[in-house]
């Protein structure tokens, strides 16, 4: 598309909507969201990006192709997964591991394998759609 208005206006709303879906990745431990609805807006940013601009562009800002984001983002949830079987608990079951304190109120902050989760998710989300998106831009 050569619209100077909308690839100026998709460079804006691209940058708003990828740091949106950031938000909603980090917001899904305790709210609506998390990294299947964090993915789709990362993708979607991406999407608009690429309609504005093209794919071939998108892909250089990218860096990495969206297959490599699918497959780290695979390794990352299946290693959310083994941490706590190598704790000793069931497969994916939830650890948490509290900094400065030794529960939710006393803590600075926690670490949990359910973020490492919802990362992977996002990643591999966020990966295959781009990889269906290019696949068919590409095509034709």
């Amino acid at each position: 598309m050569n619209s100077i208005i909308f690839t100026a206006g998709a460079r804006i709303l691209v940058a708003l909507v990828f740091v949106f879906s950031l938000f909603m990745l980090l917001r899904g431990h305790h709210l609506p969201g998390g990294g299947f609805i964090g993915g789709l807006l990362g993708a979607v940013a991406f999407i608009i990006y690429s309609l504005a601009c093209g794919p071939e562009e998108t892909r250089s800002a990218l860096r990495v192709s969206p297959e490599i984001i699918a497959v780290i983002g695979l390794g990352i949830a299946l290693l959310a997964g083994l941490f706590s079987f190598f704790m000793g608990d069931p497969f994916f079951t939830g650890q948490w591991y509290w900094v400065g304190g030794d529960s939710y109120e006393t803590s600075v902050f926690s670490i949990n394998t359910v973020l490492v989760f919802d990362i992977g998710v996002y990643l591999v989300v966020l990966g295959g759609i781009l990889s269906l998106t290019f696949a068919f831009e590409e095509e034709a």
